[in-house]
């Protein structure tokens, strides 16, 4: 079973005391070739299950193999607890990790302890797997939003420092699970945050747009699409008169379209070309360059 299984017989003190041998296996389907994320609430979660096993039938021996133990900040407290309850701890490699094989009436497991230097085999009457904590099928609703994603499919925020809680796109805020695996501590750090930030917007009469944005000079434009195609924020269209149309308040100013009209058409306010080649011109006037 699941850590998060463990936990719900636990609550419900199902057949605890029946448990003599109880083995919990860290790094399942995390920290590998597939998925080289920490899923990093699994090492908490399990020693977390340890004490509780602990508590409530002491002679029940729990033994949690892991790579590295990250129990983060004040939470360390509770792995020296685990340890004064007498919970093993036995570390293995990647390249060398336990071998569970089923039984009869147990199921057996096999690993080579790290400070004895030999292998160690246990008839379990249970075995916990804490397993990866994955995003789920986040490319349409990351296509549909223009919402940026990493290597493991969880959102990424605008700025990690400046814009933490923040997406690219505008009025959209991230917390939790969908930015990365989190410990509840933080997910509830992040969502407030996120509220905070939305609160800023909504408390306000009206909001001032960035003055960079990108402009259509209609009578040049070919509608060719290509602006539609290129934008990465689905902002421009064409209009009933058949050229494209850019609104303001959704332009992002990232000059994309600008950069990629062919008939020159759209241009990015205070960057314009005239701007641009007077300052070329300056430059090479005053023999800078």
């Amino acid at each position: 079973m699941t850590q998060l299984e463990l936990g719900v017989r636990i609550y419900n003190r199902t057949d605890i005391d029946k448990l003599n041998h109880v083995v919990m296996i860290q790094c399942v389907g995390s920290r590998n070739e597939e998925n080289p994320n920490c899923s990093r609430i699994c090492c908490q979660n399990a020693i977390k299950n340890a004490i509780a096993l602990k508590k409530l039938s002491p002679e029940t021996q729990v033994y949690i193999l892991y790579r590295d133990i990250r129990t983060y900040g004040l939470l360390e407290d509770y792995y020296t607890e685990a340890r004064r309850l007498g919970v093993l701890f036995s570390r293995f490699s990647a390249d060398n990790p336990p071998v569970v094989t089923s039984g009869d009436q147990f199921v057996n497991v096999t690993f080579t302890d790290h400070i004895l230097g030999m292998k160690i085999s246990l008839d379990a009457d249970l075995i916990a797997l804490s397993a990866a904590v994955e995003a789920e099928d986040t490319e349409e609703l990351s296509n549909i939003m223009k919402l940026n994603r990493n290597a493991q499919n969880f959102f990424l925020e605008a700025h990690v420092k400046l814009r933490p809680v923040e997406m690219g796109t505008e009025g959209i805020y991230l917390c939790g699970t969908a930015h990365s695996p989190q410990l509840l501590s933080e997910s509830i750090a992040q969502a407030m945050a996120a509220a905070s930030r939305a609160t800023t917007m909504l408390s306000q009469s009206h909001l001032t747009l960035s003055a960079v944005t990108a402009v259509v000079q209609s009578e040049k434009c070919a509608s060719c699409l290509i602006c539609v195609r290129t934008c990465p924020y689905d902002v421009p269209r064409i209009n009933e008169e058949g050229v494209s149309e850019i609104d303001d308040a959704l332009c992002q100013g990232c000059g994309a379209c600008a950069a990629e009209c062919p008939a020159k058409a759209i241009e990015l306010r205070w960057y314009e070309d005239d701007q641009i080649t007077s300052k070329v011109d300056a430059l090479l006037e005053g023999g800078n360059i």
